[in-house]
Formats: C-alpha cells, sequence, structure tokens
C-alpha cells in the first residue's frame, strides 16, 4: 500500500528494529522526512545510517520514553532539525515477565508502565505542543491485542496497553476540534524481535496462542507500517481516538 507524504515530518519511537523500523521506512520511502528514535542509540544510528544510503532523508537519535526530559529532547531536535512535525508513531514498548499478579515483581510492573504508558503520556505531552502550534497533527500510539482483551499471568503488560487504549481515546477527543487526529492500533503476533524472544523462551504457550489466530500465521511488520500509515494520512481524517486491531481476526472471534 502507497501513500503520500511528501513535505511533510514523521517521528517513530522503538524505531531501530521490528514495527518501529518498518513505519519508519515505510515514511521514508512515502517521501516524508523521518525521524528514528529508540533506547538503544547505537542501533537506531545504524538504521537510520542504511535509510540514508538508500537516500532518504532520515535521523537518528537515542531516547528513553520513559525518561520525560529525553522526550522533550528528542521532539525539539526533530522539530529544530526539519522545521515541523506532521506525523508520529509512538511504537516503542516492553514486555513483562508472565507472572500471576500474587507472584509479580512491582519493579516489573513499573518498569513496564513506565515505558509503555508513561513513555506514551510523555511522548504525546511535546507531540502535541508542537502540532497544537501548527494547527495539524497525526498521532498514532501502539497498543496491543492486550489492550482489547485480558491473558491470564500478563496482567501488567496488559494493563499497561489498555491504558494506551483509554488514553488515545481521551487525547482523541481532546484535540479533535485542533486539527489534531489521535488514533491507537493494537498489533496481534507480529514477527518482531520481541516476539521471537518469546517464542523462544515460552515456545508451548506461544503455540497455544498462535492456534487463536484465524488467520494461522504471525502478521509481517509491513502490514503494521501499511495501517500506521492509513491512520496518518488523508485517506482517515474522519478517524478520531479509534483502537484499530491488526490482529488477523484474534479479536474477533
Amino acid at each position: 500500500m502507497r501513500f503520500e507524504f511528501k513535505d511533510q515530518v514523521a517521528l517513530v519511537t522503538g524505531a531501530a528494529s521490528g514495527m518501529g523500523l518498518a513505519t519508519a521506512t515505510a515514511f521514508a520511502k512515502a517521501g516524508a522526512a523521518v525521524a528514528l528514535a529508540d533506547v538503544n542509540g547505537e542501533a537506531v544510528k545504524a538504521a537510520a545510517d542504511q535509510l540514508r544510503a538508500a537516500g532518504l532523508e532520515v535521523i537518528g537519535i537515542a531516547c528513553d520514553v520513559a525518561d520525560m526530559d529525553q522526550v522533550e529532547s528528542m521532539v525539539h531536535q526533530t522539530v529544530s532539525t526539519f522545521g515541523r512535525l506532521d506525523a508520529a508513531f509512538n511504537n516503542a514498548g516492553v514486555q513483562s515477565p508472565v507472572a500471576e499478579t500474587a507472584d509479580a515483581d512491582p519493579r516489573d510492573y513499573d518498569f513496564v508502565m513506565g515505558v509503555n504508558l508513561r513513555g506514551i503520556w510523555n511522548c504525546m505531552k511535546f507531540e502535541l505542543q508542537q502540532m497544537r502550534a501548527q494547527g495539524s497533527g497525526a498521532i498514532v500510539n501502539n497498543s496491543s491485542l492486550g489492550g482489547l482483551v485480558g491473558i491470564a499471568g500478563r496482567g501488567i503488560y496488559h494493563a499497561s496497553k489498555h491504558g494506551v487504549v483509554g488514553l488515545t481515546k481521551s487525547v482523541g477527543l481532546e484535540c479533535a476540534p485542533s486539527g489534531i487526529r489521535v488514533n491507537a492500533i493494537c498489533p496481534g503476533i507480529i514477527e518482531t524481535p520481541m516476539v521471537a524472544g518469546m517464542l523462544q523462551s515460552q515456545p508451548e504457550a506461544m503455540a497455544e496462542l498462535m492456534k487463536e489466530v484465524p488467520i494461522g500465521r504471525l502478521g509481517r511488520a509491513e502490514e503494521i507500517a501499511d495501517a500506521v500509515l492509513w491512520l496518518c494520512s488523508p485517506a482517515s481524517t474522519f478517524v478520531i481516538g479509534h483502537a484499530l486491531p491488526v490482529d488477523g481476526g484474534y479479536t474477533v472471534r
């Protein structure tokens, strides 16, 4: 699927690999200038170098989205380099260990919430300041099928992703009159480094989970990128505060 983002600027977090890198690449190939951000500074700068070598207009920024000062700097660097901010994919996220709530480590709770929920709040805070000044923009937050359903043993992760959906709906209502659209996507089981690790460390649990995917396969990162670009494009200008499942049918069983 092709979209046109010529003369626009996009920011993607968690952009060193997986869904983030696929989406940053798609934005750049569609004509946007793109800021790739990731907590792994070396990896994101290597990814940006590779895209730049292919003739695309990108920069790489090291940023821990759980740190508000780093997020403010990330957005400032994006705008100071490219002049504006038209689209943002707040994608950075982490998984939590499988554990029943009674046995879960509170440090895992704080870490996962800090990245998955507070991180998106941090990003939107500064992205919206720039977009509000412009009077336009589109933001897509990465939730998960875990933002729509529950799975035993994954309470921390699913709570963080449900929070992303609630935050998206509320901010979508706040921003709609200002010409800024805020939506979320809820990916299913996508072929990414995070899922590869889960397949290796939890093969039986993942095999059972895959039985619940009607399409019968892992999703591709490029399929998430297509959904994000659609939500940021003029093709979806009447879509506000929506949490779009991109999950091979998992949540409609």
